[in-house]
């Protein structure tokens, strides 16, 4: 599939790279049908949040398809229209629970990275680093999407992606 990567400093491409696979029982792939670039994204772009890698995908702002969904996925099924949020939630962590969702203690596999850089660790995030997870983002054709019962939301119907692709983020940050 094809994917806008980062490759160094102010430097992006679009590349072939490999599509995204189930990898536990709780993930989805989404095919992507709407995405947006965020201005935090210029945070990465120069390199100002560190632990970018040259051939990470971007993007954290999407919504498209539910194309394969894993075994252990219950809310969800093939051709649903869903958005998701940018930050990746477990929903059984004391944090989820308590509904502190950015903070998730079970999303993020690289949490030690960030104590340097914010003092305590944060969920995983799409595109945003290997400090926040190292999770391939949606400027590409596909993605994967972890806990997907938990991630993914009904887009309403009759709505456009034009309507509905913000409340992946912009609108909740604002």
């Amino acid at each position: 599939m094809k994917a806008t990567v980062w490759k160094s400093p102010n430097t992006v491409q679009v590349e072939e790279v490999p599509d995204p696979q189930i990898l536990n029982s709780q993930d989805a792939i989404v095919k992507i049908t709407s995405t947006a670039i965020c201005g935090s994204d210029l945070h990465l772009l120069q390199a100002y949040v560190p632990a970018m890698m040259p051939g990470d995908i971007l993007g954290h702002e999407f919504m498209g398809e539910v194309v394969e969904v894993g075994p252990s996925v219950t809310k969800l099924k093939v051709g649903d229209r869903v958005v998701v949020p940018s930050f990746i939630v477990c929903n059984q962590c004391w944090f989820c629970q308590h509904e502190l969702y950015s903070l998730c203690a079970n999303t993020n596999p690289n949490w030690e990275l960030q104590e340097p850089l914010l003092g305590y660790p944060t969920a995983g995030i799409y595109a945003y680093t290997h400090a926040f997870g190292g999770y391939a983002g949606a400027h590409a054709e596909y993605v994967r999407v972890p806990f997907a019962d938990n991630d993914c939301f009904q887009a309403p119907e009759g709505l456009p992606d034009e309507q509905v692709l913000f409340l992946s983020d912009a609108a909740p940050t604002g």
